[in-house]
């Protein structure tokens, strides 16, 4: 499968030398695993999130996975999480052995509907799973409370969300963790796999490094424990991910004013555009958009040139693979009704304005031939 990740060549025109130079440092090194282009980043990325540790891992699946482990999720268990969420969310949840339990969406925000999670608790939940979609953050101050009054662990799904925040918070540095994807068509994107967990709490961090490690303490080699795999994060990608973390808020700020263009020039196409809660600052990872002719509008807008993607189509729940969980069509009403009508525009930060009047200019004339 082939992924197109919207603006790559224009960002790697524009970082090509500092990129360059930072694979070269590396191999230039000898240290390709193991190093302080490593440690660095870890450094500087838990230093950006005002957390104490940063865990480096080899993909935002395992950056879950291993934070579940460490905080003792496995067998028997439940995790309350959504279905309008990439799959990996549910399937690091499969991997510990867990079961996801899930609730429906606030069909504005398409984030976790935090009131309906109480309900859903049971005596074999222990753990919540916000996902904090395409940018926007899930209402967390209600959902720590539900997790204190509970006793129950709270994982940030932080895949989305390089940066955004909720009420002055950072993303991923609200609960017990925070598990990001550094996939190449994030907010913070590496040239390939990548990901990292952040915590404050010095066990569960010792944990998450002996896990991706083959469950050994570095430098104690073979004295393992069980449950660990081969999850680093390599030298190469650390150090790109490095120099372009002090990128990071400036791809922000251009998201920003991608979007602001977006909500400008298509107010009054009839075309539901994002809502972004009063205490949220969004950082755009995608400009989601709803209408109930989705289909029709994807397929009109190819004449404009323009490739809209669905994020997502399947809600998780619907999967086949995913069926014996036990949830089936009609069971989130609000998570399937969205999927069905929204779509993404493109949305980078190199998008150029004049490229940009023109995929609103070919929507605002789709719309009116509808």
């Amino acid at each position: 499968m082939t992924t197109y990740v919207w603006g790559y060549l224009d960002e790697y025109a524009e970082e090509r030398e500092d990129l360059l130079d930072a694979v070269d440092t590396v191999f230039r090194s000898g240290q390709l695993v193991w190093g302080p282009f490593l440690d660095s980043f870890e450094h500087d990325f838990a230093r950006y999130h005002g957390a104490a540790h940063c865990v480096g891992v080899d993909n935002g699946t395992n950056a879950i996975v291993l934070a579940l482990k460490a905080l003792g999720i496995g067998p028997g268990d439940e995790v309350i999480t959504v279905s309008n969420t990439a799959a990996p969310t549910v399937l690091a949840i499969d991997l510990v052995g867990a079961k996801p339990v899930f609730v429906d969406i606030d069909p504005e925000t398409y984030l976790m509907d935090v009131t309906q999670v109480e309900a859903a608790i049971t005596g074999r939940t222990r753990c919540l799973l916000p996902v904090h979609l395409y940018g926007q953050c899930v209402d967390m101050d209600p959902l720590l409370k539900l997790a204190a009054d509970h006793d129950l662990v709270v994982l940030e799904d932080c895949a989305q969300s390089h940066g955004a925040r909720y009420r002055g918070r950072i993303a991923g540095a609200m609960g017990d963790a925070g598990a990001f994807s550094f996939y190449p068509t994030k907010v913070l994107g590496a040239y390939g796999h990548a990901g990292a967990t952040i915590t404050s709490d010095a066990e569960l961090d010792a944990r998450m490094r002996r896990l991706r490690y083959y469950g050994m303490d570095e430098g104690r080699y073979y004295v393992m424990e069980r449950g660990g795999q081969n999850s680093r994060l390599d030298q190469v990608h650390a150090e790109i991910l490095r120099r372009k973390l002090t990128r990071l808020d400036a791809y922000i700020e251009a998201r920003r004013a991608v979007a602001a263009r977006y909500a400008e020039g298509l107010a009054d196409t009839g075309l539901l555009l994002p809502r972004t809660v009063e205490h949220n600052e969004h950082s755009y990872y995608l400009y989601v958009v709803r209408h109930p002719e989705r289909d029709r509008i994807i397929e009109a807008m190819k004449a404009y040139d323009v490739a809209l993607n669905i994020s997502y189509a399947w809600p998780v729940h619907t999967m086949t693979g995913f069926s014996d969980f036990g949830y089936g069509k009609g069971d989130l009403p609000h998570t399937e009704q969205a999927a069905e009508e929204i779509f993404s525009l493109p949305m980078f930060p190199s998008l150029k304005e004049s490229r940009q009047a023109e995929i609103i200019d070919g929507l605002r004339k789709t719309m009116e031939s509808l």
